[in-house]
């Protein structure tokens, strides 16, 4: 056993010093092995790093003060998980349509906190700063314990509504998940500082409020307060993921001027992708909602053009500009969501979660949020949709959708100046015609053909008889779907005669939007 080393007077270290001593004062040079063979990783993307020194965590976190801050948080968020539980909390929501938010949530976003997970750890061993790489390895830890806390808060409803029992296997297989899983697994095969470009800064810094304030507020404005209290647990994480990903970009643009039109381009790319996956999202804002927070195009104004643009005016010092295609997405804030939904609607037999055609008082809301659009191009389309449900003619689509090579989502998007014709891209590469959803998708494959012709398409795969075999059965099957019960109508569902049963209230009952 070592000795204790005598105190020598010193007086006790500052957080400066502390953190330079936990992270710097940790690292070495090899020497057996060249630098370069160790950290192989970090170079091929052609980013030039002349000084890692120069990088700090702005936190200045030390492993120890990260341990202590996690614990404090975990024994607040179990308590109140516990007391949600022991006192039917699920009884609380506004509706039982809510739930299939957490439905979506539990499908399409837990699973890609342990992808980021995964993702970090990789990036803490590829960077050879020693200050980088340990932010990186307490946020592969963080993303880790959001991708538990969220499974266990929900796991709570599981006991009582479907759709909710197998969302690791339905991510991996459903046809829509495969647009979030794709974002991640592009990212996840790409370098460390694309990776972090993409993740950190792209999707939690200038995209993430889009993702987390319609769902976190979403469930306080409907009675969820346990999904509240992981999203607010999370929080204190997120901040950091946030300046993790800004610094980095800086830190890029600083090092060396070559870096600029790399950085540029995946900001472009990062961007487009990310918006894309948002289309969910938007959908979940405008129309699955009981009692509705913000609509998608109040969102969009406020967390991209507003906040958005004064991150990018501040960048514009580095010579960085907005994203390509962001005059696009602009354009589409007022039809987006109503695009998605109605897409859902067609394919609900196949989905993990219920739809149906908006109450009168919710077309109201939509017809109010959205002026220019929605009385003129959708509201029509759901009257119609309403009066063959009630003649018991509910409307399905049986066929199977295109899907974009790039983004996976269906070819449902209109065009940007004009919302009654539908936006469809090809290219050739290979002898082999290639189909998008936009421009921005487009321009994406053709930067990296090579990766992009490899995707996973759900509907080819379908039809090639690999999810399952022929027949919706069997597709329905693979997915770990029982049909009619975790899909489908949600008017007359097992979930909404469960909920009125228990509750002695139906989705009227809810408050007004």
């Amino acid at each position: 056993m070592s000795a204790v080393p005598k105190n020598t007077g010193n007086k006790k270290l500052g957080l400066k010093e502390k953190y330079g001593m936990m992270t710097r004062g940790l690292g070495w040079d090899t020497t057996y092995q060249a630098m370069d063979d160790v950290f192989p990783y970090d170079q091929f993307e052609g980013i030039k790093i002349h000084d890692w020194d120069k990088w700090e965590d702005p936190f200045r976190l030390t492993m120890d003060a990260y341990w202590k801050f996690q614990g404090e948080k975990e024994k607040k968020l179990y308590a109140i998980i516990d007391a949600f539980a022991q006192n039917n909390g699920q009884f609380n929501v506004t509706d039982a349509r809510y739930i299939n938010t957490l439905k979506l949530f539990l499908t399409g976003v837990s699973p890609l906190e342990y992808a980021a997970h995964r993702g970090y750890a990789h990036v803490g061993r590829s960077f050879r700063g020693v200050s980088a790489r340990i932010a990186s390895q307490m946020q592969a830890i963080d993303e880790l314990r959001h991708a538990q806390t969220q499974v266990h808060t929900i796991s709570h409803y599981n006991k009582f509504f479907n759709g909710l029992h197998d969302f690791r296997h339905m991510h991996d297989r459903v046809w829509y998940l495969s647009v979030p899983k794709s974002y991640f697994e592009d990212a996840q095969s790409a370098g460390p500082f694309e990776f972090i470009t993409a993740i950190s800064f792209s999707f939690e810094y200038v995209l993430t409020n889009l993702l987390f304030m319609p769902f976190m507020s979403g469930a306080a404005y409907n009675g969820d307060m346990a999904t509240v209290t992981f999203g607010f647990s999370a929080q204190s994480d997120e901040s950091r993921h946030m300046t993790l990903g800004l610094e980095v970009v800086k830190f890029m643009l600083e090092q060396d001027p070559g870096n600029k039109d790399i950085v540029q381009k995946w900001i472009d790319k990062w961007f487009w992708r990310g918006y894309r996956l948002l289309a969910l999202v938007s959908m979940m804002m405008d129309y699955m909602l009981p009692k509705r927070v913000m609509s998608w195009q109040e969102a969009w104004e406020t967390y991209f053009e507003k906040n958005g643009g004064a991150l990018f005016e501040d960048l514009s010092r580095y010579g960085i500009r907005m994203p390509k295609y962001h005059e696009v997405a602009s354009k589409e804030k007022s039809r987006l969501s109503h695009e998605v939904w109605a897409t859902f609607y067609n394919f609900s037999h196949a989905a993990a979660f219920h739809t149906w055609v908006p109450e009168e008082s919710e077309l109201k809301w939509l017809s109010e949020k959205y002026p220019d659009t929605f009385d003129k191009h959708y509201r029509p389309r759901f009257e119609h949709w309403d009066a063959l449900h009630k003649e018991g003619k509910r409307w399905s689509n049986p066929g199977l959708p295109m899907l974009c090579q790039l983004c996976q989502v269906p070819t449902i998007f209109t065009e940007p100046d004009d919302p009654t014709t539908t936006c469809l891209r090809e290219t050739t590469y290979h002898g082999m015609k290639y189909h998008f959803c936009s421009d921005g998708c487009k321009d994406i494959f053709k930067n990296e053909p090579e990766k992009y012709v490899q995707s996973w398409l759900p509907v080819h795969q379908i039809f090639q008889g690999n999810c399952g075999g022929e027949g919706l059965d069997n597709v329905l099957k693979y997915y770990n779907l029982v049909p009619g019960q975790d899909n489908g109508e949600y008017m007359g569902s097992q979930d909404q005669m469960n909920w009125e049963q228990w509750t002695g209230r139906d989705h009227k009952d809810a408050p007004a939007a």
